[in-house]
């Protein structure tokens, strides 16, 4: 009866963990077509602003409620304001921008490159061994990225290639700033990381969107203003909770094949919204670039590794 009750409550568990791994992925793969509604009728710059201002009250509620500091120690003040115009201002604003004139699902697409762009940061600012298995899939990948967007002509529109520019510039800048944060920033709470950020972000954005924008306010539409929102309530605040819920209770190797599959709920989110179907050609390489930066989730070396005991003690029976 213990073992029963051990293994249907490992079972509820299991399912619980699964089922918010699929929320997330969901929360995030809609994310991009979120933005892409949002600023159709809505500038770039008061559409990121409006949305960290709607999320904000979330985080500052959680905070107090668990009791974590707003302000990043005194110490840290430099580091609080790269956060903030690196991983929140600049690449939100330039990920409205491009969405503008980029589907939603190839802005996914583009996005997902960003745990890529840790490895190589990874290599150059902490030094960190990446492995053979890492180069082949990083070579894959991007390759493999560059045939979807050839297939898909984005290149050769003007706007198209601004587009694409700011999305990566985007996934750039997050990288970099998950890197440095492990050279600065690894003590402060995730709370508290982000709480403060994300209202001063909103703040500015905002104000840069009014001064250099000039919004129509009654031009707003309600499905822009609905998808708003759904950013700042669902997609910011309620995908962090369920992503860093699970950080604590899921292996990382795992967790961070979100990066692989969001991208598959963006592109059928884009193709049934936006009636952009995907040429046939470019559904391979879709699968082959996801392929590729999946490769580089995992430490070949130690893999083999692992082979190698498990082979050399079987020997040994």
């Amino acid at each position: 009866m213990n073992i029963y009750s051990e293994n249907k409550s490992q079972f509820t568990r299991n399912l619980w963990l699964a089922t918010l791994f699929l929320v997330v992925c969901w929360t995030w793969g809609s994310t991009w077509l979120g933005i892409k509604v949002a600023v159709d009728t809505i500038p770039p710059l008061t559409a990121a602003g409006l949305r960290f201002l709607v999320a904000f009250p979330f985080f500052f509620v959680l905070a107090k409620f668990l009791k974590e500091p707003i302000k990043y120690p005194k110490q840290h003040n430099s580091f609080f304001y790269i956060v903030t115009i690196v991983y929140f201002i600049l690449p939100y604003f330039f990920l409205n921008y491009g969405e503008q004139f980029v589907s939603s699902g190839l802005t996914s697409l583009l996005f997902s490159s960003m745990p890529v762009w840790i490895i190589i940061f990874s290599m150059i600012m902490l030094k960190v061994k990446v492995y053979t298995n890492q180069v082949i899939g990083i070579v894959i990948g991007f390759v493999s990225l560059f045939m979807v967007l050839r297939s898909e002509s984005v290149t050769i529109d003007h706007d198209g290639a601004l587009g694409i520019t700011a999305i990566i510039a985007a996934a750039l800048m997050h990288a970099y700033i998950y890197v440095y944060t492990k050279l600065k920033g690894t003590q402060i709470p995730v709370i508290t990381y982000n709480t403060l950020p994300i209202g001063i972000a909103g703040f500015v954005l905002l104000f840069a969107g009014i001064i250099l924008e000039d919004p129509q306010w009654s031009q707003f539409s309600f499905e822009s203003i609905l998808s708003t929102l759904y950013l700042g309530i669902i997609a910011s605040a309620g995908g962090f909770l369920a992503y860093f819920y699970l950080l604590k209770k899921v292996n990382t190797v795992v967790l961070s094949f979100i990066f692989v599959i969001f991208p598959v709920f963006a592109l059928v989110l884009s193709s049934w919204y936006e009636q952009q179907q995907m040429q046939a050609e470019s559904y391979f390489f879709v699968a082959t670039l996801l392929i590729g930066f999946a490769i580089t989730k995992f430490e070949m070396t130690s893999l083999l590794g692992l082979k190698r005991r498990y082979i050399e003690k079987s020997e040994l029976k």
